[in-house]
Parts: C-alpha cells; sequence; structure tokens
C-alpha cells in the first residue's frame, strides 16, 4: 500500500479537508437513505477523536458549475449531525471569504459542511487555481470518497496534491479489500460477471480472464454466449451483434486456463413480469417465443459447488432479472451459497457496482460478505484494472 491513512498524520488542532461521497437519494426535502453518510462516520469521528477539525467537501447531483438551490448540500446536514452525533454547521460557498471565515469559527468537536463543490466549473475542470483555493481552508487532505475517484477533479485529484494527503477509513477499507481480492488473492479466484449486455462488460472480461481461475457469467450476458455457441435464445435480450466477440472471449480464456461458467438450465418466461408464468428448461431448449429470464436450478448448483471450490470471489452483477420476482431465485440462492462460505472463514467475498448491491441487500446476503462496495464507477473501473486518478494522487 503506497498511500497513507489517518493514522499515518498528525491531526491535532489540523484542520482536515476531508472528500467524501454523501451523494443521497432525497424525496420531499429529506435524505431517503442514509448508508452514504453511515459510511464516512468511522472517518469523521477518527479526526475529532485526533483532535482535528474535519471541514467536509462534496459534490451533490449535476449542477454543471452553477448554483442550483435544490442541489444544495445543506439539505444533508440534519441527518450528518443525527448520524455523527456531533454538531454541524454549514458555509453556503466552498471557496472564498464565507468558506474562511466558517473554518476559522470551528470549535473543537464541530463538523463544517461546505457547499456543493460542484457549483464551481473548476471542479470538473480539475482547475488548479480552484483547487489551490480549497487547499487555502486546510493542512491535511483526507479523501474518504472512493466511488469518486473514477474522476480527475479539483477536489479529488489536484487537492491531494497540495497538501499532505492520505485515505480515508471508508478508502482504505475499500482499497485493502480490493487489493486482496484482485491484486494479491489467495487461488482458485472465481468471478461474477453479470448484467443486461456483454458490450458494457468488454473490458471487465478482458482484465479477469488473465487473473482469475472461472467466471460465472450471468444475466442477459449469459444469452449472447450460449447465442454464439449455436443457441437459439428466442426473444431474449441478446447481442447478436456480438456473437464474434462472445467466440473471441471463450477462446481467450480457454488459452488462459480460466473456466467460463454458463447457465445449463434457465427459467423462462413469455413476458417479463412479476409472477409471470415460467417454466424451466435445459438452456439450448427455449421456446422461440419465451424469454431467458434466469439461470435454473441445475445452474445455481455449478456456481454453488464453483463457490465451494474457491479462495476468493468477486462479484459485479446479478444472474438473472433479479427485481422482478421469481427471476431473482439464482441470484438469491449463489448470493447466500457466497455468504455461508464467507461467514465459515472459507471464502474472501467482494462484490460492488449499483444492481449487485441492490441484489445482495434483498437476498440477505449482503452482510455476511467480506466487502460489500457502495462504489459504482470507480469499482468498475478497478475491477477492469485502469487507473483511478484520485487513488493515484494518493499515491503520490
Amino acid at each position: 500500500m503506497a498511500w497513507k491513512t489517518l493514522d499515518d498524520m498528525d491531526l491535532d488542532g489540523k484542520v482536515v479537508l476531508t472528500r467524501v461521497d454523501i451523494n443521497v437519494p432525497v424525496e420531499n426535502g429529506e435524505v431517503t437513505d442514509a448508508t452514504r453518510i453511515e459510511r464516512i462516520a468511522p472517518t469523521i469521528r477518527s479526526i475529532l477523536a485526533a483532535g482535528g477539525k474535519p471541514v467536509l467537501l462534496a459534490h451533490f447531483g449535476r449542477p454543471k458549475g452553477r448554483f442550483v438551490p435544490e442541489m444544495s448540500l445543506e439539505i444533508t446536514r440534519e441527518t450528518l449531525a443525527h448520524v455523527l452525533h456531533a454538531e454541524v454547521t454549514f458555509a453556503d460557498d466552498c471557496v472564498g471569504d464565507v468558506a474562511e471565515a466558517a473554518v476559522e469559527a470551528m470549535e473543537p468537536g464541530q463538523v463544517l459542511l461546505l457547499e456543493n463543490t460542484r457549483f464551481h466549473a473548476g471542479e470538473e475542470a480539475n482547475d488548479p487555481a480552484f483547487a489551490k483555493a480549497l487547499a487555502k481552508l486546510g493542512d491535511v487532505y483526507c479523501n474518504d470518497a472512493f466511488s469518486a475517484a473514477h474522476r480527475a477533479h479539483a477536489s479529488t485529484e489536484a487537492l491531494a496534491r497540495l497538501l499532505p494527503a492520505c485515505a480515508g477509513r471508508l478508502m482504505e477499507a475499500e482499497l485493502s479489500a480490493l487489493e486482496k481480492a484482485l491484486a494479491n488473492p489467495d487461488h482458485p479466484v472465481v468471478a461474477v460477471v453479470g448484467g443486461a449486455k456483454v458490450s458494457t462488460k468488454l473490458d471487465l472480461l478482458g482484465n479477469l480472464i488473465p487473473k482469475v481461475d472461472s467466471i460465472v457469467i450471468g444475466g442477459g450476458m449469459a444469452n449472447t454466449f450460449l447465442a454464439a455457441q449455436g443457441v437459439d435464445v428466442g426473444k431474449s435480450l441478446c447481442e447478436h451483434d456480438l456473437a464474434e466477440t462472445a467466440r473471441k472471449i471463450m477462446t481467450e480464456a480457454e488459452a488462459k486456463g480460466c473456466t467460463l461458467v454458463l447457465p445449463v438450465d434457465v427459467v423462462v418466461a413469455k413476458e417479463f413480469a412479476a409472477g409471470a408464468e415460467n417454466e424451466t428448461v435445459a438452456a439450448d431448449a427455449c421456446p422461440p417465443d419465451a424469454m431467458i429470464l434466469d439461470a435454473g436450478p441445475k445452474s445455481v448448483e455449478k456456481v454453488a459447488e464453483v463457490f465451494a471450490a474457491a479462495k476468493t470471489l468477486v462479484w459485479n452483477g446479478p444472474l438473472g432479472a433479479f427485481e422482478i420476482p421469481p427471476f431473482n431465485k439464482a441470484t438469491d440462492a449463489a448470493a447466500l451459497k457466497a455468504a455461508d462460505l464467507t461467514k465459515a472463514g472459507e471464502l474472501l467475498s467482494v462484490a460492488g457496482g449499483g444492481d449487485t448491491v441492490a441484489a445482495l441487500n434483498a437476498s440477505g446476503a449482503a452482510d455476511d460478505f467480506s466487502y460489500v462496495s457502495t462504489a459504482g464507477g470507480a469499482f468498475l473501473e478497478w475491477l477492469e484494472g485502469k487507473t483511478l486518478p484520485g487513488v493515484a494522487a494518493l499515491e503520490g
């Protein structure tokens, strides 16, 4: 680990500019899901315990460099105070006289929340002058927003190069989990790669094939691979134009000794609706007027066997149309199997991506995984082997 943590920094009496992701869902002026705020609490508490003054930098929505009242971060202040058990003050700008005065007025034990960084065009432009204006406010920079680390913005990248910099607790946990899962994993390593389209996961598959021992292909993606093998997938979601690409991926996997695990049986229905009449058939027996909406029980048994033989699991994407029962069964069963193996100390399991988190939460398996990342794009780009600007900046 080339990056520093809060434990490596002298924070006593220091103003700690802390980049967080509190881009939370809001309805009727109230935060409806405080998960992201809860995730940053250990970092803020650590800074306060070390005698530091946490000043929070964050974005909210996409105001595109202008002031948009309904995208003000002030809406999160009450929830922050409740979760942190601390007084949270607010400044209606993140740079300049207003911000400087708010920092100057901070009392020990207080947390200061600055206004949406994206109200300034310099944020997304990674403008050096804007980064300097931010740096002027603090003594130490702490990045606890892994979910924004794939963006080279002023508050995630340029600022890290202007002050002594470290990772917050959430960033530290995220990077440590990913390092264990992909950089230095215990083999055999299995990856679950699901989702609607192969086209959105080409980089991911390309990066994983040389690194893992097997890849479970799920969701609409699996239909494309089945079709590439000459299987009639009926009216299923399928990228028929990527058949040749799918065949190349299969050839590459075979050459690298990576086993691709495809469904051997599938759940089919004539309509995509909750409780739709459905049946389980062999993977090559989808009726021409039906669509594949989930993997079948034999496929789940096969996946469970692969999990049981593995030491490390990386999961991105569901095995079926999990949002609509009963097509959540394969994802739920596989997730619970991974959770049981993790709980028994037999598997390191790391998962991430919006749909994945929703599916694991719905199955009740999430709490027993080794680590579940709330970062969407950043988690995927890390798995794709891409350099994340916000992480690279911490490494100096």
